[in-house]
């Protein structure tokens, strides 16, 4: 039996899981493979720290270069995290012609394009299931189970934290503040939480299933934005009257949605040029099935043109979560180097040349607004008024009871609208005397 001998860089929390995970089922993985996966050496940064998984002495080491440039060492696996050592790891490896396996979302999003190019390069492959959704094995829907399809929409609950929140939020009646303390007690939220909150690390995965799902490299400085700092059990509230959960989406869509689904009286579709690719938070309708994903749990919902509508569901981090996405590229790596087949399936191929980030402001939606007013007459008139102005609809005006006194809140539903015109419309409205705090502005999503 062909024998694999892995080079682990990083014994932390998921270095550690994946040794656990291969001592508990290399011999089934062999079986199924045909391929024996040993693990040769673990590089750690300090060799005296307390592991939750034991791994033998013998193994270890705080030499990485020694670790990716051992002859005996066929496949390097990248799991120390951070984007500066990293790089340089999977970098050195690639150039030795040796396969990499990461399950570093924030590298590859920071320099992925130079990453599957030194891959191509030098003959070799990239391996990076375990980067998006965890155990979600959504990188190989996208390269390999949808290679026939156009991806027209692409919506993802990619960060637990988030999820968390909100569900709580929502099933408890609870302020943000409160969930948030409880989710870094827990360990469901980092101290400080701001790249989860604030939803950077949503936008790292969003970028790299956007760049595999339309064939052009996504800068992440492209991604427009939003974490759910700004919502309010007061949002969470109106929105679940109003038929809606609120989700911190990924959101990726063709900007005219073209070959938006299977239909034979369709004609073929080209490709547009340009795609939505944001992070926000959304209202989500009760009756969709991203609105009834709770806790930590990921899910991603994909429309191709072939096939239509498809949902990838499942845990989106931990230990054992991802070290399952991290055996699921052993597998594939360790079948490649049996077959003599390096690079089967490349880790990302351009195909798109005029592929290209719609900017924020040309994006259209439809939206939530929630304004605290004075109350007295004349009052919506005047926000009627600035909204007809700027040629945005409003589909319906409600002003809550039980919320007597000097000032209300009112709840606007708006039509379809560019980014740019809501925008440059609130900030009209918030300048109006009888408005007493800045408006509140969430998307709607209505998944069609």
């Amino acid at each position: 039996m062909r024998q694999v001998n892995l080079g682990i860089i990083g014994g932390g929390t998921v270095g550690g899981g994946v040794f656990q995970a291969i001592q508990r089922n290399g011999a089934l993985m062999a079986s199924r493979l045909g391929v024996s996966l040993t693990v040769a050496r673990v590089a750690v940064r300090d060799l005296r720290k307390a592991r939750a998984v034991h791994i033998p002495a013998k193994l270890l080491t705080t030499d990485w270069h020694s670790v990716v440039a051992d002859p005996a060492v066929n496949l390097v696996v990248e799991l120390m995290g951070g984007t500066t050592t990293a790089r340089q790891v999977v970098l050195a490896a690639l150039k030795l012609g040796k396969p990499v396996v990461t399950a570093n979302k924030a590298l590859l999003s920071a320099h992925g394009e130079e990453l599957f190019e030194a891959a191509q390069q030098h003959g070799t492959n990239l391996y990076y299931e375990a980067s998006v959704a965890g155990g979600i094995p959504i990188i190989k829907v996208l390269r390999e189970g949808l290679i026939g399809n156009r991806i027209t929409r692409l919506f993802g609950i990619v960060n637990g934290t988030c999820n968390y929140i909100l569900t709580r939020m929502k099933d408890e009646g609870a302020d943000f503040a409160a969930v948030l303390a409880d989710a870094q007690r827990l360990g469901y939220a980092e101290t400080p939480p701001d790249l989860d909150v604030d939803g950077h690390d949503a936008a790292h995965k969003t970028g790299i299933l956007a760049s595999l799902a339309h064939g052009f490299w996504v800068n992440p400085k492209q991604i427009y934005v939003e974490g759910i700092r700004s919502i309010t059990r007061q949002d969470i509230e109106f929105a679940t009257k109003l038929g809606y959960t609120i989700r911190l989406l990924g959101c990726v869509k063709t900007a005219n949605g073209v070959g938006d689904g299977p239909s034979p009286t369709k004609k073929p579709a080209n490709r547009p040029s340009a795609i939505q690719v944001s992070v926000y938070p959304v209202l989500v309708p009760n009756s969709h099935v991203l609105a009834n994903v709770n806790g930590v749990f990921n899910a991603v919902y994909v429309r191709g043109d072939v096939v239509g509508d498809t949902l990838y569901y499942g845990r989106g981090a931990g230990q054992d979560a991802t070290a399952s996405a991290v055996l699921s590229d052993l597998a594939d790596a360790a079948l490649d180097l049996k077959c003599g087949t390096k690079n089967r399936i490349p880790p990302f191929i351009p195909h798109e040349r005029d592929g290209a980030v719609l900017p924020m402001d040309d994006v259209v939606s439809r939206y939530y607004v929630r304004l605290t007013v004075e109350d007295r007459p004349g009052v919506f008139a005047k926000i009627a008024g600035i909204l007809a102005k700027a040629k945005i609809g409003i589909s319906s005006i409600i002003q809550p009871e039980g919320h007597d006194g000097v000032t209300v809140p009112v709840i606007l539903m708006i039509h379809d609208a560019p980014n740019a015109a809501m925008r440059k419309a609130l900030a009209a409205v918030a300048k109006l005397p009888v408005v007493k705090s800045a408006p509140v502005m969430i998307r709607v999503e209505s998944f069609e």
